[in-house]
Parts: C-alpha cells; structure tokens; sequence
C-alpha cells in the first residue's frame, strides 16, 4: 500500500502531457486534465495480451471455455518480440492522436507490467519485458497522454473474483467440469479479489505517476449485483488523493462520479450529460483484440473519418482500437489507414475534417 502523501502535487513536475496547461495545474491539477482530455479529441486504444497469440477474440478463453491452466501455458509463447513503443507512440502522432489506452491487464488477468502481486505477468514470459514501462517512458518523451485500461469487474484467473452464482454479465467461462483453480461457496471472498485490484491500480500509480487516467471494465458484472461490496466511491478518492490530475471512467458509468464516460461505439441517453465524453471503437469489423479472420477486412481511412464525426457530434472524443499481431507488431493495415487519417487531418484542419 502507498503512503496516505500525494505522489505528486501542484508544486511539484508537470507530468509532460499537461505541460501546456501548466497554469490550470498549479491551482487544480484535475481540472487542467480535464481540460486537456476535452481539447484532446482523438485516442489510440491497444488491445494486447496473451489472447492475441491464438487471434480468436480477446474473449477466447471464455467463448472457448479454455481452462485455466491450458490458457495459462500461452504465457510460454508470449515474446512481444514486434512490440515496439517507440513506433506505436510515433504512428499516434502522425495519426493526430494526443494519448494512448492500453490493456494494462484484461479479463484473463495477464498482466503487462511487472506487478509484485502476480506472477502471471510479461515479465516471467519469454519477452522479459514491461511493456507499460516502455510505453510511458515514450508516451512521456513525446508529450502523449497514457491512459490504464484495467479489467477491474471481471477476472477469469483470480480464485475470488466474481463468480457465476453470485453475479453475471459472463464473469467466468461456464466450463463444463467444476474449475479447481477457483473457489466456491464459503470458500470464496470476493473482498480477497477487491483487495489484489486495489493493490495493483495503487501500484500502477506508484510506478506511473505521469499516467493520465485508469480506465475500468467489466461493468456488466459489477452491475449484475450489489456493487457496494467493490468499494469503487472509495478506490475513486483513494485515486484521487494519490494523484490529484488522473482521470477515473467505468466504461458509462457505474457511481455517476466518475470523471468522464467511455461507452463502446456511441453514446445512448435521454438525460442531458455534462460531464466530458469518450467513444470507444475499434479497426476491425469485429473484435478488440487481433482477430486473423478480420485480415484484409480493416476499416479504412473514409470510416474512420465517419467514427470522428459522430464522435464529435455528442461531442467526446474517438478512442480508437488497434489489436496488434502475436508478435506486438501493430498490424499493417491499421498503420496505413491511421497514417492516412493523420495526413488528412493536416492538410485540411479539423474543422474541415469534421464537416457533414
């Protein structure tokens, strides 16, 4: 657990994404990101992870009811050897983008930094990598804004995350022999669960206090039941109070007092919303994680130009989702299509872009 002091405060170094709005900072660190996440307009999403080996879906270890063991042994294959930061933030500024998410640990819990409270993790993988130090060290260099996607209401390894008798929204793979990895009854604690999170999103601030928000999902679970027992008002100001600039969303909505809203691919609502807006939407006809059936079938420059108007007509931000390869290379035809999308926006200005 961390100290109760602030990692960082007004006085103390801008984290770099934030340097141009460094007066805001002084007096009030989160209305200065909240500032820079309207002005932002246009996001890269990274869905990466152990899934991305097999290419079928990020969801292939529920939809395909592999067990947890089997699933585990992919880790032996992960090398991450096309895994480049210093490309993947260079292809979000030609493409305009001023900040990347990336999948920090997804719903099979795999772990793409070196956590101290779990061993499945990029680092005890062929690779040797953190992949999350990589990508702040260059999101940092180059001014871009690093979001922390984080499967927070749903876990398909962890023996006391949610279970299917207590909750729903698909929390775990409903395998057809009992799983002996999890537990049941009595013997589960969902607050044993609730604690493991707490201990590696206090983690991921400690080492990445630069990092512009924590991105939560899994919200089909936590709204399947009572979601007191997950203590999120509580994690929110634990947040908060840790690092005074760093946003907080729960995909659209949990609590209502999260800092912004990040609801997949458009934004259905009768009540008037005042707070900032982010559409999430992804290059492949289907999936977030790489899908080799989607090969030759991305979307192209024409859509993704649409995806920015709509985005920009409720208005929230694009964040928009690449699912590199096995090899972490993000895949050809989302570089060509953001790149082009870039060079348009350039030429012609926003405005412009944005009309119709």
């Amino acid at each position: 657990m961390l100290l109760p002091n602030c990692l960082m405060t007004p006085d103390s170094d801008i984290p770099p994404f934030l340097k141009d709005y460094n007066d805001i900072y002084k007096t009030d660190p989160r209305k200065a990101t909240i500032k820079w996440f309207k002005e932002a307009r246009y996001g890269l999403f990274i869905h990466y992870g152990l899934y991305s080996l097999l290419g079928r879906h990020e969801w292939v270890q529920l939809r395909e009811k592999i067990p947890v063991a089997e699933y585990a042994k992919l880790a032996e294959r992960f090398s991450a050897e096309k895994f480049d930061a210093d490309f993947i933030t260079d292809l979000a500024l030609k493409a305009e983008m001023k900040y990347i998410n990336i999948t920090t640990r997804h719903h099979d819990s795999f772990c793409l930094w070196d956590t101290k409270f779990s061993d499945f993790k990029s680092t005890n993988t062929p690779a040797k990598r953190d992949l999350l130090a990589e990508l702040s060290e260059q999101c940092n260099k180059k001014g871009l804004g690093l979001f922390f996607y984080y499967s927070h209401g749903r876990d398909w390894k962890h023996p006391h995350a949610p279970n299917n008798d207590k909750w729903k929204g698909r929390a775990r793979p409903e395998y057809p022999v009992t799983e002996p990895t999890y537990k049941y009854g009595d013997e589960h604690d969902l607050s044993i669960y609730v604690e493991f999170m707490w201990n590696q999103i206090e983690e991921l601030m400690e080492m990445f206090p630069d990092t512009a928000g924590i991105w939560l999902d899994g919200i089909g679970v936590t709204r399947s039941g009572d979601y007191s027992a997950f203590n999120c008002q509580q994690l929110y100001d634990d947040i908060h109070a840790k690092l005074p600039h760093v946003l907080v969303s729960y995909k659209q909505g949990l609590l209502g007092t999260e800092d912004f809203l990040a609801p997949e691919r458009k934004y259905k609502s009768d009540v008037k919303q005042d707070k900032p807006l982010e559409i999430c939407d992804h290059l492949q006809r289907v999936g977030w994680g790489y899908m080799k059936s989607e090969d030759g079938k991305h979307k192209n420059k024409e859509e993704v130009i649409e995806m920015l108007k709509r985005a920009n007509s409720y208005p929230a931000n694009l964040l928009l989702n690449t699912g590199p390869l096995p090899s972490g290379e993000i895949h050809p035809e989302d570089v060509k299509v953001l790149t082009q999308v870039g060079k348009e926006i350039r030429e012609k200005g926003w405005d412009e872009v944005l009309k119709g």
